[in-house]
This record gives structure tokens, sequence and C-alpha cells, in this order.
């Protein structure tokens, strides 16, 4: 059992996507996606700078990996049994706006993206992944994102790319402390902390724009979108 520690520089509801009773991380953090295997862990730590409110050494959420299935076969998955994770960027319910469930594999190359929050620069990445990880046994807290006791301080990071092997001394301790805290599983405290507003935008590249503009604007991370 591996912990994953990285920090989220726009929480939006997408990635992760905790909705419709499964939290899931199907794009970005391609690397976590390769190789994070059933049983681990994977923690999103809250960024300095989030609409003017610092989040860091918070914990937005923490998902224990329950089924790892590749992008061709998550996107049949949802088309059977989650519909709701297939972005409908039109849908009067946001979680269906933000959608996670982005490639469309019956079609191939920009015609497989769907029209969600990531667009045509993202596909290298988001495929680069080749995984998705899937929980039914997470907690997600958002815009209340709650702080890290101070001997769990050390698995914080800030930045791009994420911890593992440094915090193999701490995922005993992590599992214990977020499992006693008392918070009932597969829930969802918080809001996103940043709630995309894409009703208006009819087209992929709209859409996205307003996501990479939110993740540009956290000066503490250099981000590629």
């Amino acid at each position: 059992m591996r912990l994953f520690t990285y920090c989220i520089p726009v929480d939006d509801g997408a990635a992760p996507n905790p909705y419709f009773g499964v939290c899931t991380l199907a794009i970005c953090k391609p690397r976590i996606r390769s190789v994070a295997r059933v049983d681990d862990w994977v923690v999103g730590l809250g960024s300095k700078n989030v609409e003017g409110k610092d989040y860091s050494e918070k914990v937005v959420y923490a998902m224990k990996v329950t089924e790892v299935l590749t992008m061709e076969k998550y996107d049949e998955y949802c088309q059977k049994k989650l519909l709701g994770k297939i972005p409908d960027i039109t849908h009067q319910d946001y979680e269906r706006r933000v959608g996670d469930c982005i490639y469309d594999f019956t079609r191939i190359g920009v015609d497989q993206l769907r029209n969600s929050v990531h667009k045509e620069r993202n596909i290298k990445t988001d495929l680069g992944g080749h995984n998705v990880l899937l929980s039914k046994h997470f907690y997600y807290f958002g815009d209340q994102a709650i702080d890290l006791p101070p001997e769990l301080k050390p698995i914080v990071h800030q930045g791009q790319g994420h911890k593992s092997n440094a915090n193999k001394n701490y995922v005993q301790d992590f599992v214990l402390w977020i499992e006693s805290l008392g918070e009932p599983l597969n829930s969802i405290k918080g809001e996103p902390q940043i709630r995309l507003d894409l009703s208006n935008h009819k087209d992929i590249k709209g859409c996205a724009e307003i996501r990479c503009v939110a993740a540009q604007e956290d000066k503490e991370v250099n981000i590629s979108c």
C-alpha cells in the first residue's frame, strides 16, 4: 500500500470527480494514474492561493483506490453504469457539466475528445496516464478542506509532481488519522473550491479556457494546461 500526495491547483469537481457515489481520477496526474494500484491511497492537498484563500497543508480529498480501469474500459463502464460521469456542459446540474469521462473510444483523434473541461492540447497528457483510478472508499472536502495534523505535515507536496516513496513511513499513520475523524465514507462535505460556469460555452475551447485561466492564476503552481 502506497500513499500518493500532490497539490491540486484547480479543485473544480473534475479532477478528482467525487460525484455519483464513486470518486474518480480520470484526467490530469498521468504519472499517478499509470502507477497507482488497488489499495493505494491518493490524497489531494490544497494550494496556497485559490481565489485569495490558502488551502495549503489541508486535505481536499483522500481516496483509497478500489478499482483501476484502462481509459477505454472506463469509457465503456460509464456508458453502461455511470452515465453521469460523461460530461454534458449544457446540463443544469453542475455535476453533469464537469464529468471526467471525456474520451469517447468509439472515435479517434481530436473527435475522441468530448466537450468538457479539457481541450485538444490536453489529449497527450491525459491519455498518457493510461488508467483511471476509481474509489468507493473516499472522503471529499472541497472548500471545507481539513488541516493535516502536525505529525503528517511531511506528506505535503506543493508545486508540480507528487510524493509517494517519501511517504512510506506515513502511510499507516495517515490512514489511521483520516479514518478516525468519523467522516462518512463516500460523501461530499464541501463544494468545489472553484465552480466553473460552462453553461455559455458551446465548444470545447471555450469551456476549457476557463479552467486553464483559473489554474494559471494560482501563482504557486506552474501548470501546463
